[in-house]
């Protein structure tokens, strides 16, 4: 029972994640910088806070408690991650929601199983596993072959972006849902955060201290009852602090070099649908995690339990794709390219995930 549910609660947070892009595309006469700003202090200032304080009571005591380097290296990830996150919206700004998360969560998904182990391997760690384990395991051994399918995909993905570029100008048309289509800067940013973004689940082991401590008060309280759904809403917290801190930084940059800062304030704009829709996005974002939380819980921290994270992800973010067409206009092989492109990334993620429920 306890993997069923952890199963369900993935599959919300996935949901989230793939669907906190839509309210942005409500949003009008604001530049990018703008409504994405306003959507992160929802996301990573405001609501991480009051999901701790209603499901954690003395949730800042326990930060306050943490060691200064834990909570340091905690920050640090989040830093690296908030890069990842900015460079996912960018990424699907410049090719859609259906190519740009297929191959962001694709590589998040991969490289998040294999860089700690490359870490382990220059600063061995008892209980970790290191990279040469993993080359001299069956278990690794499969994750590794994974991670050659999604670069296989990737290439299938961006061979099929271009594709859809070359219809769309044969044809005259341009992207119904997408009028900021770029291939070749959307790759690059999307391999950028398709490596950074998977810092959060790094972020995630190291503040387990705070999670743990979480998860130990409430079964005080709580004896015989398993494990507590919400120990990692305490961690999130300042993990989200990094990821606010580069992307503010970055997006009050943009404001300045593009004279967007009169947005938060221009009447000829929905101001309050603006923010409400922004707002809800970022909410919704959070929510992803709010919800991996609950389903790691059940399942158990480590790679297996992100990488049934990120698949959900993808099926979301490429059903999202289908309804909002954004593949509408190319030709069939066009689309049965993208279809085959996609379907080898979830299929990596499958073979990483059945390697790290090899591990013993």
């Amino acid at each position: 029972m306890p993997v069923i549910f952890g199963v369900i609660f993935h599959f919300i947070g996935g949901f989230a994640s793939g669907s906190f892009y839509i309210p942005y595309k409500k949003v009008k006469g604001w530049a990018w910088e703008s409504y994405w700003i306003v959507g992160g202090l929802a996301s990573w200032l405001i609501v991480p806070p009051v999901a701790a304080y209603l499901t954690i009571p003395g949730f800042m005591d326990i930060i306050k408690a943490t060691n200064g380097q834990i909570l340091l290296l905690t920050y640090f990830f989040g830093l690296l991650w908030g890069i990842g996150g900015l460079t996912y919206g960018l990424g699907v700004r410049y090719l859609g929601v259906s190519l740009g998360s297929s191959i962001i969560l694709g590589l998040c998904s991969v490289f998040g199983a294999i860089i700690p182990s490359i870490y382990y391997n220059f600063n061995p760690k008892a209980g970790k596993d290191s990279f040469n384990d993993m080359i001299g395991s069956p278990w690794g051994q499969l994750v590794l072959a994974g991670l050659v399918v999604c670069v296989v995909g990737i290439i299938v993905c961006g061979k099929a972006g271009g594709m859809k570029e070359k219809d769309l100008i044969a044809s005259g048309k341009a992207d119904p849902s997408n009028t900021e289509y770029k291939l070749g800067i959307g790759l690059i940013v999307s391999i950028v955060s398709g490596v950074l973004s998977a810092c959060f689940a790094f972020g995630i082991d190291a503040g387990k201290v705070m999670a743990d401590t979480a998860n130990e008060s409430w079964k005080v309280l709580h004896p015989a009852q398993g494990e507590f759904l919400f120990q990692n809403n305490v961690t999130y917290i300042v993990i989200l602090w990094g990821g606010l801190t580069t992307n503010f930084f970055w997006c009050m940059l943009l404001n300045f070099r593009n004279k967007t800062f009169g947005d938060y304030t221009n009447n000829k704009t929905p101001l309050l649908k603006n923010y409400i829709f922004s707002a809800l996005a970022g909410t919704t974002w959070f929510l992803q995690f709010f919800f991996y939380g609950m389903g790691e819980s059940k399942l158990g921290n480590g790679a297996s339990s992100w990488i049934l994270h990120m698949a959900f992800i993808i099926l979301v973010a490429n059903a999202w794709g289908l309804v909002l067409k954004e593949w509408s206009g190319v030709q069939r092989k066009t689309f049965i390219t993208v279809i085959v492109g996609i379907g080898i990334i979830i299929l990596s993620v499958l073979i990483v995930g059945y390697g790290n429920s090899l591990k013993i």
